[in-house]
């Protein structure tokens, strides 16, 4: 069922057309990933879509009584003016229940001063079942389970919302709109403020979510986790794509591929036909030149105006009479001048290669202790990395991993232990918050200072590959946002020809577009890597060792993100939820002598309905990998259903457990 629809959507400012011709559905529980590059109108068409902005042209239809909730990017001014503590902001999501409550209450007072009338008791149990129906014996359990899995412990849930941070506030905002329920949740960018394990259970909350999902996202393997479908939006149109990311790219590509191949074909017509042309005219064959002519322009500015695809579906009338008809060599010229389709964004020309080889052995440590004077932030495992190993450093944030980098880049010194390098090794490092550039130098100027005997036509000439054109390159540092600022810390590690690279978070600020060519790069890379990044999607691609970091430890695991996905969901321990807070509602503790078990068979039918669609979904995996047409493809495949096949045996350990089987 379609819950809401846009027909001829368009957006500008000004004179800047930021999308137009957008015609889009929505279905009752599906899940959507919207992407496209940085600037091309994401947030501007969620506000639309949400009601919150109107269209230049074009109209949203939303079926009747649909609720929706919409979560910014930043919730800084959603909590303003109200004096709630964080459990009573949640707690005015059950507004309702809580007047049942303080009903049922009244009437057990009546009951208790000997009031036992049968209206008081029909009242009674009238109260008590809209109560239970509603969900009021599980909601203070639901408060607790979204305030810990976003990142809230129990001793902030007194904390008043005047007191939190932006961030806290826009985790706070999708808390309450998990607890709302809607129709349709509309998420911009939601794991921007949260931690890994956050992002784990965010992911597992709405991989349950029962309505609509719209989401924007740079966290490609959260958008591959969840979606179902995946909206590309590009200025002139929007594609719908069916499955997840990874199923996203492959159809993308094959749509690539198919528009090339047409534009190819298109193009040798047109030449054919003037070809054709030619000959009569040259046998004075005029007439029938001239009507074929004719019809080759109108052909020509047809594929010109609106591309080899839509063209297929557009007559000769979308142009009309207004066209002068062109001599043979105009029509040649126009001809040799097409451009081959282009959907895609302007894209990062990245190169990382390395000057020289190294050796075998590409560091290797002993059990190291890292910190500084006085305090220790970690132990680690003894270390070796191979020449074109990719090692991922992952852990919470805090826990020093960028200490940890720096302490391999000899600019601190190790607690305990010893750190040595192999042959010929070259680092090159790339910060997290792009320490190397100097704040004060236009954007040239690093470039310059870094290779003095770079001239400044060839320094402009290199910049244009990281998207600095024109007077982009007179900016000064300090005025570049994140992401430009990630650009030109690529270019410069490109510069060194290092073939140890060090990278501390270097797909942060990227839009998708820019994080997979960055990704296709490190592929490619004829070295060692190692990687600290909250990108699990890139994490995913690259690693062969896993270096976690926990309790205090840095653990090595020798294998794949998913092999250690795998690994952990074997290993975990599941730890007991805290306790509701101290002001919870007196007669809570009446609820806990209810008898269990409701709350147990919807879990069992959740489960049930989950195993349903992930074997359905391997199923379709393994027949695509019978079909897959080269190794590329059959490894993607075969991740994926690594990945699909882990989340099977969890949700089947989780059901024997429920079940008692």
């Amino acid at each position: 069922m379609v819950i809401l629809s846009a027909n001829e959507l368009s957006q500008s400012f000004g004179a800047n057309d930021i999308f137009s011709g957008i015609q889009l559905q929505l279905e009752a529980k599906e899940r959507v990933g919207l992407v496209g590059p940085n600037g091309c109108g994401k947030t501007t068409l969620l506000l639309v879509l949400a009601g919150l902005h109107e269209p230049t042209t074009g109209t949203v239809d939303r079926r009747d009584e649909l609720t929706l909730g919409y979560l910014r990017q930043e919730a800084v001014l959603t909590f303003a003016g109200q004096n709630n503590t964080v459990y009573e902001e949640m707690l005015t999501v059950f507004a309702d229940l809580r007047q049942l409550e303080t009903e049922m209450r009244r009437l057990e007072a009546l009951m208790s001063s000997g009031e036992l009338s049968e209206d008081v008791l029909a009242e009674y149990g009238r109260t008590q079942d809209q109560y239970d129906h509603s969900g009021g014996y599980q909601y203070q359990h639901d408060i607790k389970r979204v305030l810990l899995g976003l990142g809230f412990p129990q001793e902030e849930w007194e904390t008043p919302l005047t007191h939190l941070s932006g961030g806290q506030k826009t985790r706070l905002l999708l808390g309450r709109l998990l607890l709302e329920k809607p129709d349709l949740l509309i998420l911009d960018e939601p794991t921007n403020h949260l931690d890994v394990a956050a992002i784990e259970w965010l992911e597992q909350t709405l991989r349950r979510w029962e309505g609509a999902l719209v989401i924007v996202s740079h966290d490609r393997y959260f958008l591959n986790r969840i979606v179902n479908r995946v909206w590309e939006l590009t200025p002139t149109n929007l594609k719908s794509y069916r499955g997840n990311y990874t199923a996203y790219v492959r159809q993308r590509q094959a749509d690539w591929e198919r528009e090339m191949a047409l534009f190819q074909s298109e193009k040798e017509r047109l030449e054919s036909e003037l070809e054709f042309i030619r000959k009569h005219i040259a046998g004075g064959k005029t007439d029938i030149a001239k009507g074929k002519l004719k019809r080759l322009t109108r052909d020509i500015v047809l594929m010109e105006e609106v591309g080899v695809l839509a063209m297929q579906n557009k007559s000769w009338l979308h142009i009309g009479e207004r066209v002068r008809t062109f001599s043979a060599n105009e029509a040649a010229l126009h001809i040799r001048s097409l451009k081959p389709p282009t959907n895609q964004p302007p894209r990062l020309n990245i190169r990382l290669e390395a000057v020289e080889r190294s050796g075998r052995i590409v560091l290797r440590t002993g059990e190291l202790g890292i910190g500084y004077p006085g305090t220790t932030l970690f132990t680690t495992d003894k270390i070796r990395l191979e020449r074109l190993d990719c090692a991922a450093l992952i852990g919470p944030n805090g826990s020093g991993k960028t200490t940890f980098l720096r302490t391999l880049l000899q600019e601190l010194s190790t607690l305990d232990g010893w750190i040595k390098f192999g042959d010929s090794v070259i680092p090159g490092y790339f910060a997290q918050g792009h320490e190397q550039l100097n704040m004060r130098h236009r954007v040239i100027d690093e470039i310059t200072t870094h290779r003095p005997e770079m001239p400044e036509t060839e320094a402009r000439n290199y910049l244009a590959q990281y998207l600095f054109k024109g007077d982009d390159v007179f900016k000064k540092v300090i005025d570049l946002s994140g992401g430009e600022r990630g650009r030109l810390a690529l270019s410069l590690l490109a510069l060194d020809g290092a073939n140890f690279l060090l990278l501390d978070e270097p797909t942060n600020h990227l839009d998708i577009p820019s994080q997979e060519v960055l990704q296709a790069v490190l592929e490619a890379f004829d070295g060692t890597i190692l990687l600290v990044s909250h990108d699990r999607y890139l994490v995913d691609r690259l690693a062969t060792q896993i270096w976690e970091l926990r309790d205090g430890h840095l653990h090595v695991f020798e294998g794949s993100y998913n092999d250690y996905l795998i690994f952990q969901s074997e290993t975990e321990d599941v730890e007991p939820e805290a306790a509701p807070p101290a002001d919870a509602l007196d007669w809570v503790e009446e609820l806990a002598a209810l008898p269990v078990g409701r709350h147990d068979q919807q879990r069992l039918a959740e489960l049930e309905a989950q195993l349903a669609e992930y074997e359905l979904l391997q199923e379709q995996i393994q027949d695509e990998i019978m079909a897959a047409r080269n190794e590329q493809q059959l490894a993607v495949l075969r991740d994926e259903l690594k990945v699909v096949q882990a989340e099977l045996a969890r949700l089947n350990r989780e059901w024997v457990e429920l079940s008692g089987q």
